[in-house]
């Protein structure tokens, strides 16, 4: 046991959390570790992520990004029971907390998000707003997720994949993550592309080229701390608000059919694939991964508990806020274009390219500006946030330990080669652009459980999260949205390839079963994976109920033991006990 313990400790290193308590970057337990950490060493060594307790270490930091620079502290006035501590809601607390919910918001109004709204009001109608609802509230918990896992351990959602799979598994979860975020960037930059030629009548290539030294431009903020970039990207959600608001002013849709389509859960047959296409628009994957990483921006006091619990709540409330402001821009574009063009005989070719021409001829050339505006905010917003993703995915799954600029350049690389072939294969051609966009909505859908399904078990892993693991309940309901998820995407994929007409049919269906199995394939290899683990680590060591958890008294089997070299009674309890403050 001793020497397992020293094996732990000796891969293990200081959290930037943690200093404010421990000198010099010790640890603990007065220990500084310096090993790499290798493909799977957190799974093969047993370590523990959570910082709470005396025995507790964490995994060292050796990768450099943009947004490390300018960390807020978070003072935490120390209380004299940590474990029975509950927070209370304070206006300045809440602050001190505010910013990485808002920058994660921007994912749920990027270009994609605002095609998939307009699309669905034009062909749904209002009667698909309970699905954006919805999705969005769905959105919110899979966030609160990401942002526990941050707050709990310290390190984003990238480096506990690195960290707790092999190589193999881990380099196709960094494959997938990629083509996730080249996916949105290409939306991303189109988009504000798009929002160039409706304003300045510029060619989409010059858009692209454009926005992509834009985003160089603006991570520069960055530099001037925190709380100047946070203060950016939300003027751009305010922006995006404003001019939506104004076409909705200008449109005046119904507000009693608004109430309607939200609170009646209706759906036609023929808008199925519409509201498919919500779910798969709304819930980005690289969000996940940012989301786990913009948190750290806070320097907390992780070793303690009640700190711990504090930053969970108040990251829980901020990301709610943020994506309530979020439904609401969506829905004034859903709700226009609801208004203006459901039932029409364009309604089913107007798409993001087509947006500001339509608008023009239904309520006026102001309404075509106002787009355009709104249209820029979201696409320069989105581009940047999706570079910080790319630059979050590939230090942690890689741990290349490059200057920031020059990973920035790489993922620029890698999105404004697709943008540009997409700009100008496309230039003339808004009904293929359009079906573009509605197929990268497609990928990024079906990309999603590749970040999701890691992101629920890390969640549910007392090694990775000590108290703060998911109940059962919720554990469950986790579940249940993994599987409706995965079910979703094989419609949309089987959806998706049926209606090319270029294919024969058994072309379709070879194709169709290939992709099936891979990608059923993989999920289920994910999820077998995450029940073996339980069943050889954690049932040996713990029990869990919906409101508490035991431990076992049997030490003999240390080498399977999750919550090996926890020695006292009142340190069990801790490192065990089910938080459930919030999820």
């Amino acid at each position: 046991m001793k020497n397992k313990d020293n094996l732990s400790n000796n891969l293990l290193a200081d959290d930037a959390g943690a200093i404010n308590s421990a000198p010099n970057g010790a640890n603990s337990s007065g220990i500084l570790a310096k090993t790499h950490m290798s493909f799977g060493d957190g799974r093969r060594n047993n370590l523990k992520y959570y910082q709470y307790t005396s025995t507790a270490s964490q995994i060292g930091k050796n990768i450099k990004n943009d947004l490390d620079e300018g960390r807020i502290d978070v003072e935490f006035e120390d209380v004299e029971d940590r474990d029975s501590w509950k927070p209370s809601f304070s206006f300045g607390r809440l602050w001190a907390y505010t910013g990485p919910g808002w920058l994660m918001s921007i994912a749920y109004l990027d270009p994609g998000n605002l095609e998939s709204d307009l699309q669905a009001g034009a062909v749904a109608g209002y009667q698909l707003i309970w699905v954006l609802w919805w999705s969005t509230v769905l959105g919110w918990l899979i966030q609160t997720l990401s942002a526990r896992l941050g707050v709990v351990t310290g390190r984003h959602l990238a480096q506990v994949c690195r960290y707790e799979y092999g190589k193999p598994v881990a380099l196709i979860l960094w494959i997938m993550t990629e083509l996730a975020i080249i996916g949105s960037d290409i939306q991303e930059v189109v988009g504000s592309a798009v929002a160039f030629q409706v304003l300045f009548g510029w060619p989409l290539w010059v858009g692209c080229l454009l926005t992509a030294i834009d985003a160089f431009t603006f991570l520069l903020l960055s530099k001037l701390g925190m709380r100047v970039l946070e203060a950016f990207f939300c003027s751009l959600i305010f922006i995006m608000a404003v001019t939506f608001a104004i076409e909705f002013g200008i449109g005046k849709p119904s507000i009693s059919k608004i109430a309607e389509g939200w609170g009646l859960p209706l759906c036609d047959e023929d808008n199925i694939e519409q509201a498919v296409g919500i779910v798969g628009a709304v819930i980005m994957p690289h969000n996940l991964f940012l989301h786990s990483a913009l948190v750290q921006t806070r320097s907390l006091r992780r070793d303690n508990k009640a700190a711990v619990r504090e930053g969970n709540y108040y990251f829980t409330i901020e990301g709610g806020m943020s994506l309530f402001v979020s439904f609401f821009i969506n829905l004034f574009i859903v709700a226009v274009f609801a208004k203006g063009f459901h039932g029409t005989k364009d309604a089913d070719g107007i798409g993001l390219k087509l947006a500001g021409d339509s608008l023009e001829e239904r309520f006026g050339s102001f309404a075509k500006y106002m787009w355009g505006v709104g249209l820029l905010a979201a696409g320069q917003a989105s581009t940047m946030t999706g570079t910080f993703a790319g630059q979050y995915a590939m230090a942690g799954f890689l741990e290349i330990n490059w200057e920031p600029w020059k990973r920035t350049l790489l993922t620029r690389c890698f999105a404004l080669g697709p943008s540009l072939l997409v700009a100008i294969s496309t230039g003339q051609d808004s009904h293929l652009l359009d079906s573009l966009d509605e197929w990268l909505n497609v990928q990024q859908s079906v990309q999603l459980p590749f970040a999701l399904l890691p992101l629920l078990f890390f969640n549910c892993n007392p090694r990775i999260m000590g108290e703060f693991i998911l109940g059962k309940k919720w554990e469950f309901f986790f579940w249940l949205a993994s599987f409706a998820v995965i079910a979703i995407n094989v419609y949309l994929t089987i959806q998706f390839l049926s209606d090319i007409s270029t294919l024969s049919n058994a072309v379709k269906y070879i194709m169709i079963i290939g992709l099936l199995l891979l990608y059923l394939g993989f999920c289920g290899w994910l999820m077998g994976d995450f029940c073996r683990q339980r069943r050889q680590r954690f049932s040996k060591g713990i029990q869990v109920d919906d409101d508490d958890m035991e431990y076992d008294d049997d030490d003999s089997d240390d080498s399977d033991n999750s919550n090996a070299g926890i020695r006292s009674k009142e340190e069990r309890a801790n490192s065990i006990y089910v938080d459930q403050t919030t999820i």
